[in-house]
């Protein structure tokens, strides 16, 4: 496999191909298939919505910022930059999907609709999705106004992904989605997060918020095998 990828220690036994992706990783998008043995990949065009999409035959690009399918040897991915990745499979179902959860995403309850297509689309158990979350802007360097906290709070409840430090307002979008899947009824045991800050680590992320607008993007990847 290319360098520069992280594997979620809860997909390693799965009937998937599950990553996310790191500034080393040198393989171009188009040659992931092939180093795959896909028969596709798709990216969705991400917009900050709440808009999840299902995959089956057609491929041609839409606008949503999730994405769910159960096509073996399709490869669903999303793109981030200090926004939060998040890759789910059922267990049971073998079912994948890919979210980009940046904080209208988060305040919107993009991953919890995303859990309620496997459920409602899919005849899925909450019980059987297996969650990855990776590397993401934390709570040590997301500072926010208000808005962003009124917004987050209003869809996740209270919780310790909020954080005040004197003045200055802090929240850990992959700590909110974490409470919002497990408020949909994921197990904490289905739950793998990573721990690395994309804006602390720039030699190893892209941020945008530390290059100040102007950053390549790291990936998160699934393929129902």
């Amino acid at each position: 496999m290319t360098p520069g990828i992280i594997t979620p220690d809860n997909f390693k036994e799965l009937p998937v191909q599950a990553f996310f992706t790191t500034k080393s990783f040198h393989g171009e998008v188009g040659r992931l298939g092939t180093e795959l043995h896909a028969e596709a990949v798709y990216l969705p065009l991400q917009k900050h919505t709440d808009k999840i999409i299902i995959i089956e035959y057609d491929l041609e690009p839409k606008v949503a910022d999730a994405v769910v399918t159960k096509g073996k040897g399709l490869v669903i991915g999303i793109k981030v930059a200090d926004c939060v990745p998040v890759l789910l499979f059922d267990k049971r179902k073998h079912i994948a999907g890919a979210v980009h959860a940046g904080w209208r995403g988060t305040a919107e309850g993009i991953v919890k609709k995303t859990i309620a297509v496997f459920r409602d689309c899919f005849h899925a158990s909450p019980a059987d999705i297996m969650i990855a979350i990776g590397p993401s802007i934390k709570g040590c360097c997301y500072a926010v106004g208000t808005e962003v906290v009124d917004a987050v709070t209003r869809e996740t409840g209270r919780g310790d992904y909020f954080l005040a430090r004197g003045e200055h307002q802090f929240v850990d979008l992959g700590a909110a989605n974490r409470q919002q899947a497990l408020s949909s009824g994921i197990f904490p045991e289905n739950v793998w997060m990573s721990e690395d800050c994309t804006h602390c680590l720039p030699e190893k992320y892209y941020s945008y918020r530390y290059a100040k607008g102007v950053a390549g993007r790291q990936y998160g990847f699934i393929m129902i095998q």
